[in-house]
């Protein structure tokens, strides 16, 4: 499977920069991969999809506000730091990326805030682009946390080409995330609201909750045309019992699986035993998902519509068969569906 198989054109406008008004009231594109029928929903007739013992797995990591903008000492030239994950808790040690990374330097102070309340010394080049910077703050932990986020913006994708407004500190957010960790929000759940949430449990439908901290390589660029040659950025995950069991039991009863987002299937599809299980799993992956695969637990799959060439494109090629998912993205196109973490979602079903 080549990269350029991922091509599709995509006008700028259908690129959603903001949320739907209600979350659960976007559009859904309901994509049957058994007969190819395609249909076009709300998001809350999802209710229809699903019942009894169904299971929805979602993924309830946090974003937390991870970019900075500060300046670099002697020149106050203005650098943007990302940051990506805590190093060292006591040390305050953060793995970022800078930009423009050229600045940067070993040894280099930046100064944040309006008052220069907090600094930072680059002690480590990690890659081109990414350093270890050491925040000097006097407080306990909890305290610099508080300090450290208060200067930061909710980390939007750079295809949502405007400001932070403060509206997205909410909407760039699932209702039910709890374990902070993520720079990049698993999307496809945005469009549950308490409302339609509390309609499912009604239905009976259960919900299992793991944890996959999403990280920036769902937005790297592969610069490979064999797909086999790309390496994915691993991101850690949790899958505790109560997952585990929630899940094996609708497999073994022959409910459906709802995986919602990318990430979730990278999760369960990481945590797989051999007899297509699913079991405990503690640790990091850098699972890449690509047609053909195999997929062993999901019987559906929810997902918002992403921009061409990108590697969640082709997990959900893979999961709903490649003719079958560009033919629905041309329709989508077509019907000016919106695209992206703020767009409409596309369930594919096989049933």
């Amino acid at each position: 499977m080549k990269l350029s198989k991922f091509k599709f054109n995509l006008p700028q406008e259908l690129i959603a920069l903001h949320p739907a008004k209600n979350r659960d009231e976007s559009r859904l594109m309901v994509v049957n991969r058994k007969t190819g029928k395609i249909e076009h929903k709300v998001f809350k007739d999802i209710l229809n999809y699903f019942g009894e013992k169904d299971v929805f797995i979602f993924n309830n990591t946090k974003v937390f506000p991870a970019r900075l903008y500060g300046n670099k000492e002697k020149t106050g030239a203005r650098i943007e730091v990302f940051l990506l994950r805590e190093l060292n808790e006591e040390l305050r040690l953060w793995d970022v990326l800078v930009d423009p990374a050229r600045k940067i330097r070993i040894g280099n102070k930046l100064y944040f805030g309006e008052d220069d309340s907090m600094v930072a010394e680059v002690i480590d080049n990690t890659t081109s682009r990414g350093r270890t910077l050491r925040f000097l703050y006097d407080g306990n932990h909890d305290e610099f946390k508080k300090a450290l986020y208060a200067l930061g913006e909710t980390p939007l994708p750079k295809y949502i080409d405007r400001p932070v407004e403060p509206e997205d500190a909410e909407r760039y957010q699932n209702i039910f995330a709890t374990e902070e960790g993520a720079v990049v929000a698993p999307a496809a759940g945005f469009h549950f609201s308490r409302e339609l949430m509390k309609r499912l449990e009604i239905k009976d439908c259960q919900f299992a909750y793991l944890t996959l901290h999403s990280g920036l390589g769902n937005f790297r660029e592969i610069d490979v045309e064999d797909l086999t040659k790309h390496k994915m950025d691993s991101e850690q995950m949790i899958i505790n019992a109560e997952v585990v069991n929630t899940v094996n039991a609708a497999k073994d009863s022959g409910h459906q699986i709802c995986a919602v987002g990318t990430s979730v299937m990278r999760a369960i599809e990481t945590a797989v035993s051999t007899d297509g299980h699913l079991k405990e799993f503690e640790g990091w992956t850098n699972k890449f998902i690509f047609p053909p695969y195999d997929f062993s637990v999901a019987t559906s799959m929810l997902t918002n519509f992403h921009l061409p060439l990108s590697t969640l494109l082709m997990m959900t090629a893979a999961f709903g068969g490649y003719d079958l998912v560009m033919d629905a993205y041309d329709v989508a196109v077509k019907e000016q569906y919106h695209f992206g973490a703020y767009g409409d979602a596309m369930l594919i079903i096989d049933k």
